[in-house]
């Protein structure tokens, strides 16, 4: 029996370029390639990279050298796939560009430098597709590309306009994932809470009935499906605060990570971003009056060009006010192709360090006292890691997303097995972490 074409994976950039990751692996392997997970057992290597701002750019361009030198044979794709010129300026050996979400370009390429061998005696690719996740959860994206011109963001250029999928086809795949071992879907977009707006929320059949695309009756759908349902990416437009219910209910984790970036008035005009923060402030009282457990999760941007000291001290007194419980921050850098380049009010790196410690330091006492006020609660959390050897696990609770977020470290945890779902009872917390034991003894 001949031998399967082997093909190395490097996949940088964000979970929406992880997806087209899996994707562009489930079509090969159903192809009958095999995969390595080291250089040296490859035929031939992708490499998914990352272009939204300038260091991932020289990130992406790196990785590909580093595959170069290791084995020889690089296809590049992704969102640096646009800017063929640059890669090849750098890397001219590549053997073939393709850009974001080019799936039977990329497949193309392959088969051009590394034929399919036809092999009926290939194992099956699972319903659910290769993931590059844990087995227990998953990300889902229901959309690509985006209709907001932010001035620091080309994702437009690079991914296009909004392109919605269909609910039927977004919830079959859900249902896949769930019948594979998924517990946790992670719904993903450029701007999930604009799903449906470009096809006008059409419906589509699934299980014999029509579901619109609509935010609001794909989050109350994926909340029947059993599993926990995280909603990233969500732009804080009207319509959300209908969401909040389906979490007061249960339906749909009480998580929200908004891409706030900012509040001052000043900055979000100039950022292209609506700028009625105190009506915000009023509407995060509000989701929380509905449902109490909420927490939010956003990424703030400083030093971006013309942000003064007030401004600045405007964001933490709001950051502050808003309580929001996980808070990324970036130190603003120039993308290129951004209309933000032209801005006025360039501020100097050494103030960009300093802003950006303050905003952590007080990003880090929010979530203290957010975190300080579960302690004696008892919650269910998703376990991720097992560490036999010190009677411990490492889980999530319904607060925390996978990799950016906090953990729940439970101790007196035997018999406890990764991807379990478990109640817990909280003992203590720090900035970041709770700790807790079991609530019940494990099976």
């Amino acid at each position: 029996m001949t031998q399967a074409p082997k093909i190395g994976l490097v996949s940088l950039g964000c979970p929406k370029a992880l997806v087209d990751s899996e994707r562009i692996m489930t079509t090969l392997r159903a192809q009958g390639y095999s995969f390595s997970r080291d250089y040296a057992g490859a035929d031939i290597v992708l490499v998914n990279t990352c272009g939204f701002l300038d260091s991932a750019k020289q990130e992406s361009l790196e990785a590909i050298g580093e595959a170069l030198n290791e084995n020889g044979k690089v296809i590049v794709t992704g969102c640096l796939g646009v800017e063929e010129e640059l890669i090849r300026e750098t890397h001219p050996n590549v053997l073939a560009i393709t850009g974001p979400h080019q799936y039977e370009s990329v497949v193309s390429a392959v088969h051009d430098h590394l034929p399919p061998v036809p092999n009926r005696f290939v194992d099956l690719v699972p319903e659910s597709g290769l993931k590059l996740t844990p087995r227990h959860y998953a990300y889902l994206k229901i959309s690509e590309g985006c209709n907001n011109r932010c001035s620091f963001c080309i994702i437009p250029q690079i991914r296009g306009d909004l392109v919605s999928r269909p609910a039927a086809g977004i919830l079959s795949e859900a249902e896949g994932l769930i019948r594979s071992g998924v517990k946790e879907l992670l719904v993903i977009s450029q701007d999930t809470s604009a799903y449906g707006i470009d096809i006008k929320f059409a419906e589509s059949k699934y299980r014999g009935r029509d579901v619109k695309a609509k935010f609001y009756d794909l989050a109350k759908e994926l909340g029947q499906l059993g599993a926990w349902t995280r909603l990233h990416y969500v732009y804080p437009y009207p319509h959300v605060d209908q969401v909040i219910e389906l979490m007061a209910e249960g339906l749909v984790l009480p998580y929200l990570d908004i891409p706030f970036q900012h509040a001052s008035p000043n900055v979000l005009k100039s950022m292209r971003r609506p700028a009625n923060q105190e009506k915000t402030l009023d509407r995060i009282r509000k989701w929380r009056e509905i449902c109490p457990d909420l927490a939010i999760r956003s990424n703030f941007i400083v030093g971006y060009p013309g942000e003064t000291e007030e401004d600045f001290e405007f964001l933490l007194d709001w950051l502050e006010e808003a309580e929001i419980d996980r808070a990324g921050c970036f130190k603003y850098e120039p993308v290129t192709g951004a209309p933000a380049n032209e801005l006025p009010g360039i501020v100097p790196d050494e103030v960009k360090e300093e802003r950006f410690a303050q905003l952590m330091e007080v990003a880090q006492d929010v979530s203290y006292h957010r975190l300080a006020q579960k302690v004696g609660r008892t919650i269910d959390v998703i376990v991720d890691d097992v560490r036999p050897e010190e009677n411990r696990v490492i889980a999530r609770s319904k607060w925390d997303a996978p990799e950016i977020d906090g953990q729940v470290i439970v101790d007196n945890a035997g018999g406890i097995k990764i991807g379990d779902i478990v109640s817990v009872t909280v003992t203590d917390s720090d900035e970041y972490d709770l700790f807790a034991t079991p609530a019940r003894p494990a099976n």
